[in-house]
């Protein structure tokens, strides 16, 4: 298998991953469909590796930036495994409920601020399928719920990398009580921030409890808390500029307070919630949190801000990737297909961060008021570098294309690198 030499650092490291023949032939265009389908291979051990790569690469010994959220991939079809009926957000309003058929994907990505972008780029590492309720029963499969699936995801992100500390930004849909008290239990290593609710149920700190001769059980929550949407009437706010969706800068208003988050049957978990008002009037109010009282709002606002960036990257793999043209319908080809769609992302990702400076520019489409680097610019520029090495400077077709004038040269190369 022909493996240019901007791709040999990193997909040579993925050789312990799959076994000598299936390596040997994984990208070939008459075989790729038996590597899903039924070669053997380890995905998590390839999630694994890609992982570590990003973090020995672009990521500081730092807390590691990540965001998770779920989406929808259409796939119909009567024997097509896992598939479901599930909600569509993007087509669903407040009033009206879309619905599709087909994979919900819940995906763990990596923020990653990389020296082209004004913003973080979400480079998705681990992704888990989502069975509805329906499909676990008619199969005798425990339900787990996208935050259960998300739990799991970064549970296996945190042992797999003990070194490092983790700051997780999570969608209203991953706000949970239970994702945040696994946070709180693993605070030294893990950090939730998400959206909150103007009427949460916050409670003081449990009261210490003396010693005395009077048995019975200790307390185990402290005395109700107003509601936040009631302190915010009340309390003086605090002026910010903060960084906000999409990399840019945003004046806005802040009210904060720390408290016990506490649910019966679940006990509680220490946050500081912040209220944030848009001074410029363009977006709604919001609550958020985070698992890390000590964390200032400012710190809070642009850790989930920072999020929206796997809201690109999910529109990016659909409108480039073919994200919804996957085919596959056994178990195998279900579980690898997609999820090595999401890991192509972050290789184009890699690959055009480290080109030279004179082929990013090459590959990238320019018009009037774009000022940064777009996915699709990437992936042009990875595949111009790729087909001009493998076929315009291969020692096959080199004397052919040497007689060729500079200027059509150059058409037929952008010819054959569009990102869609």
């Amino acid at each position: 298998m022909f493996i240019p030499s901007a791709a040999d650092r990193l997909l040579l490291k993925f050789a312990p991953d799959f076994s000598k023949p299936t390596y040997a032939r994984w990208g070939h265009a008459s075989s790729y469909h038996r590597v899903l389908s039924c070669r053997k291979w380890a995905k998590w051990s390839v999630a694994r590796t890609l992982t570590a790569f990003i973090l020995d690469t672009f990521v500081d010994s730092g807390p590691v930036m990540l965001a998770v959220d779920d989406t929808v991939d259409e796939h119909r079809g009567k024997k097509v495994y896992g598939k479901g009926r599930h909600r569509d957000a993007v087509r669903s309003t407040h009033s009206y409920t879309a619905f599709r058929w087909g994979h919900k994907w819940v995906v763990l990505a990596m923020l990653v601020r990389f020296p082209f972008a004004t913003r973080s780029w979400a480079l998705p590492i681990l992704v888990a399928l989502y069975r509805s309720p329906q499909w676990s029963k008619d199969h005798d499969r425990r339900h787990r719920t996208p935050t259960a699936l998300a739990r799991a995801l970064v549970a296996m992100l945190i042992h797999w990398f003990p070194e490092r500390k983790f700051h997780l930004a999570g969608d209203g849909g991953f706000a949970s009580h239970d994702l945040a008290r696994f946070a709180s239990r693993r605070s030294d290593r893990l950090t939730l921030v998400s959206r909150f609710h103007g009427d949460a149920n916050l409670r003081n700190h449990p009261p210490v409890r003396v010693k005395t001769s009077k048995a019975g059980r200790p307390q185990i929550f402290g005395s109700r808390l107003p509601l936040p949407k009631n302190v915010v009437k009340k309390s003086k706010r605090t002026k910010l500029k903060v960084k906000w969706y999409g990399g840019g800068n945003r004046r806005v208003s802040v009210v904060s307070q720390i408290g016990h988050w506490y649910r019966g049957g679940e006990g509680q978990v220490e946050v500081r919630w912040v209220h944030v008002r848009d001074l410029t009037g363009t977006h709604r109010e919001e609550y958020f949190f985070s698992t890390d009282p000590s964390m200032t709002p400012q710190q809070i606002i642009e850790i989930y801000t920072q999020r929206w960036s796997i809201e690109v990257t999910f529109q990016d793999m659909r409108s480039s990737l073919g994200l919804e043209t996957t085919r596959g319908r056994t178990e195998n080809t279900v579980l690898r297909a997609a999820p090595g769609l999401f890991g192509l992302y972050s290789i184009v990702a890699i690959l055009y961060a480290q080109l030279p400076q004179s082929q990013k520019r090459a590959g990238r489409v320019e018009w009037v008021g774009k000022q940064d680097v777009s996915f699709s610019d990437a992936i042009r520029s990875v595949r111009r570098s790729l087909w001009q090495e493998a076929i315009i400077e291969s020692p096959l077709h080199a004397m052919l294309f040497n007689n060729l004038p500079p200027r059509l040269r150059e058409t037929i190369l952008s010819a054959m690198t569009p990102a869609a």
